[in-house]
């Protein structure tokens, strides 16, 4: 007899949705985590009363009423709107590239005045483009590419614009409205009191152990379970026998300001080339904290090397054709489930990990 129905590797929020799913269906669960806290990046640590997204800015939004259904049912969220600015050299624009950014940049104010300009600028690109470079300003002109694109891509992915493949972006809001709103979902907003109050409703009922490298302690705990549900990354599941798939990684620096209100917005994106960091988190503002004081973080993009924490997928050709071989393995697994961006090797917006854990679990307890 096994002692649980389910091993899973990974708290993040995959594994969260998969094992609530479990448990309501009376399945045993262990969860296994390497790290000393659960809840994967949406992990948050209360500093000077604020709820710190450790890993990065999280914002919640979806245009599924399910989705949005089913983490209002475990905790209550906000009202929070996603409206970043980007600073270029002190110059201050509104994103996504709305008319209060074409305003900033060239002093028009009517959407016909801004079409027109980015038009005359996107025909400097004549032919299919070939990079980054000339992908972004065939989508937005000369003028938007080089003040609030360049500089900040080149910083996040550490090569010049004009190496990097022209899929990376393959298209670039451009509103010809004076609306600040980030995303365009219909549901938007952070839990009340941090994502911890999430994760711990996900993971309820579940035997947690922490500090855990399931790659170094794989036979104790394939003995533990019926089923193993992995959200780690492929190549360490198959002991890099492939070789290593590429990421990008992060390193945050955070600091706590003796003063209530440091850059007047959640999220700025420093795109110019010489700021070392590519963007600014002011923490309170998620939730309109009180506090007195404030809590800054500042993201500076990092070489990945395995000891270091993978990020974002380079997704180019030479990491699909790795990561097809590592898929096409996990295919053959009978025993072992995967899910989650590390194990699928791919940049996933939370609610798009919530459907496919959704996918997973119907299919897993429903039989379908």
């Amino acid at each position: 007899m096994k002692k649980y129905d389910y091993v899973i590797v990974g708290s993040g929020l995959f594994a969260g949705v998969f094992a609530k799913s479990a448990i309501e269906h009376n399945k045993r669960c262990l969860v296994v985590e390497k790290r000393h806290t659960l809840g994967g990046n949406l992990y948050c640590e209360e500093i000077e009363g604020i709820q710190v997204h450790k890993y990065g800015a999280h914002i919640f939004h979806t245009s599924n009423r399910k989705v949005w259904e089913f983490v209002n049912s475990l905790v209550e969220f906000n009202r929070f709107t996603n409206s970043p600015v980007a600073n270029y050299h002190g110059e201050i624009f509104n994103l996504p590239f709305n008319m209060n950014t074409f305003n900033k940049m060239w002093g028009v104010v009517t959407p016909a005045e801004a079409q027109r300009i980015i038009e005359s600028q996107k025909t400097t690109v004549t032919e299919t483009p070939s990079n980054l470079e000339e992908q972004a300003i065939s989508l937005v002109g000369y003028d938007i590419y080089e003040k609030l694109i360049k500089g900040y891509t080149e910083k996040q992915w550490g090569k010049k614009c004009c190496e990097l493949p022209s899929f990376i972006i393959k298209r670039i809001p451009v509103r010809y409205t004076y609306d600040n709103n980030y995303f365009n979902d219909l549901y938007q907003g952070v839990p009340i009191g941090g994502y911890n109050r999430l994760i711990d409703k996900l993971f309820s009922g579940c035997d947690i152990e922490t500090g855990v490298d399931f790659n170094l302690n794989r036979e104790k705990y394939r003995e533990l379970g019926d089923k193993l549900l992995y959200t780690g990354t492929l190549d360490s599941y198959y002991d890099f026998v492939y070789g290593d798939l590429e990421y990008r990684s992060l390193r945050f620096e955070t600091e706590v300001l003796s003063q209530e209100n440091y850059q007047g917005v959640a999220v700025v994106n420093y795109t110019d080339s010489e700021t070392p960091f590519t963007r600014s988190i002011e923490h309170k503002h998620f939730e309109n904290s009180k506090s007195e004081k404030t809590v800054i973080t500042r993201e500076y993009p990092l070489v990945w090397k395995r000891d270091n924490e993978p990020y974002y997928p380079i997704n180019d050709s030479r990491n699909q054709e790795i990561y097809l071989k590592y898929a096409e393995l996990a295919e053959k697994e009978t025993l072992t489930l995967f899910g989650g961006r590390l194990a699928e090797y791919k940049y996933y917006d939370m609610d798009k990990v919530i459907e496919a854990a959704f996918s997973l679990a119907q299919k897993e307890f429903s039989g379908r």
